[in-house]
């Protein structure tokens, strides 16, 4: 047997990811080590209550609450406590005692990830967050390394499985929203309050990180445009597929070109996707990352967005990395975020766009819809009509050519004004064509 360099590991939390890191670094000690060229001996487990049923049976002499006496002493510090205080702090602390991080703590990144990169690059440690981003799937590595000498176009990716979840039921049993979400909460996809995933904070968190890795850029959070997925009704869910779309939550950043400048959009919202377009294929929880890079040429990421075992599939990933790391010596490799593009507001985007109306049943509505339409900039590309019952309503659904964000706001706050529109019921914008 090779008698291998001992690098101690330090674990932060034992919850359905932690635990089953945990788990794994204990029955596979003698491959893993093999794989990293050290052996990875977990010395301890902080949690809030030593007490509290896991996922999966551990050793009870590993769990301590005492996670800054734990942090002293390891050499690799796994994060998978979640939230922002104290991890921020135990991060920090651990980083300034010498030892590199692993961890999967997307909102933490996406807030404080400026100071923690440069913390750990100012005594030469090195951060992994392979888990922070659609679970199994290997993107971070790919975005940070493999296309690191590569110029990225554009992202766009299936980021969050609940809301994935929720849009394709809704597409392939017509249900409702409120029922689908409903379902999974029972299953435990959804968490008893969803907001996090259906609003689209969990998929801008890690729209900001991609982003951030992609462009080379600082991609602050409050810069990220965001809507989620809570208006989306049955009715729009039939009417994209009419008309050969699918509705997905999707994290958008493309690099951009504005009068000779180059700027980047970062952005998460409700989307027609071409059903032909392979993230319309993506069902149930499961999450996918589109890649379009100048030379590489289009990418797809695609596995298990979530789920203790396969986010923990990427941690240990990390945790090897980081052990190689310590055996090859050498200071840590920082994040590349030097290159300061602006990021426009979402207001500068162009994209195609399908509007639905209420309108009032008479002649002339469709040259009144269509003049204020011109008016603003708007081009029509397709319009279709149908009587909605016997009260003098109809329903209109267009679709447009290419129009600029702000262009588009504006037409559709003076449709919403006009005399012969009842009700703008949806505005959708068109991705991946």
């Amino acid at each position: 047997m090779i008698d291998y360099r001992r690098l101690r590991i330090a674990l932060l939390g034992a919850g359905s990811v932690g635990s089953q890191v945990a788990r794994l670094l204990l029955e596979h000690r003698a491959e893993l080590a093999d794989r990293a060229g050290a052996d990875l001996e977990l010395v301890g487990i902080a949690v809030r209550d030593v007490n509290a049923p896991r996922d999966a049976k551990l050793p009870r002499e590993l769990f301590t609450t005492d996670a800054a006496a734990l942090i002293h002493g390891a050499d690799i510090v796994i994060e998978l406590m979640g939230g922002l205080e104290p991890a921020r702090e135990l991060i920090l602390e651990a980083i300034n005692s010498g030892a590199d991080v692993v961890t999967g703590n997307k909102a933490l990144l996406a807030t404080s990830g400026p100071e923690i990169f440069e913390s750990a690059e100012q005594v030469g440690a090195s951060v992994y967050y392979e888990a922070a981003v659609a679970g199994a799937i290997p993107i971070i590595r790919p975005l940070r390394d493999s296309l690191a000498g590569d110029r990225v176009k554009r992202i766009m990716g299936i980021v969050n499985g609940t809301t994935n979840y929720i849009l394709d039921r809704m597409d392939t049993e017509g249900a409702d929203f409120d029922a689908v979400l409903a379902d999974a909460q029972r299953l435990g996809y959804a968490e008893a309050d969803p907001t996090g995933d259906v609003e689209g904070f969990d998929a801008a968190q890690k729209a900001a990180i991609l982003a951030s890795l992609a462009f080379h850029t600082t991609v602050p959070l409050e810069s990220v445009h965001r809507e989620g997925i809570t208006t989306v009704t049955a009715s729009m869910i039939e009417a994209a597929r009419h008309a050969g779309f699918v509705i997905k939550l999707l994290a958008v950043a493309e690099r951009m070109d504005t009068d000779g400048q180059e700027s980047i959009s970062v952005r998460v919202y409700p989307a027609l996707v071409p059903r032909e377009h392979p993230l319309a294929s993506v069902h149930g929880a499961n999450n996918a990352v589109f890649v379009e890079a100048e030379a590489a040429g289009p990418l797809m990421f695609y596995g298990a967005g979530a789920g203790g075992v396969q986010t923990a599939s990427a941690v240990l990933g990390d945790v090897v990395s980081a052990a190689r790391r310590h055996i090859a010596g050498g200071v840590g490799v920082g994040e590349s975020t030097r290159a300061n593009l602006p990021i426009l507001p979402i207001g500068a985007v162009t994209t195609r766009y399908q509007i639905t109306l209420e309108v009032t049943d008479q002649p002339g509505v469709l040259a009144t819809v269509a003049s204020i339409l011109s008016d603003g900039g708007v081009s029509v590309a397709t319009v279709e009509q149908t009587v909605v019952d016997g009260a003098g309503t109809a329903r209109i659904v267009i679709g447009t050519h290419t129009a600029r964000e702000e262009d588009l706001s504006s037409t559709v706050q003076r449709l919403s004004a006009s005399d012969v529109v009842r009700a703008v019921s949806s505005v959708l914008r068109v991705e991946g064509e």
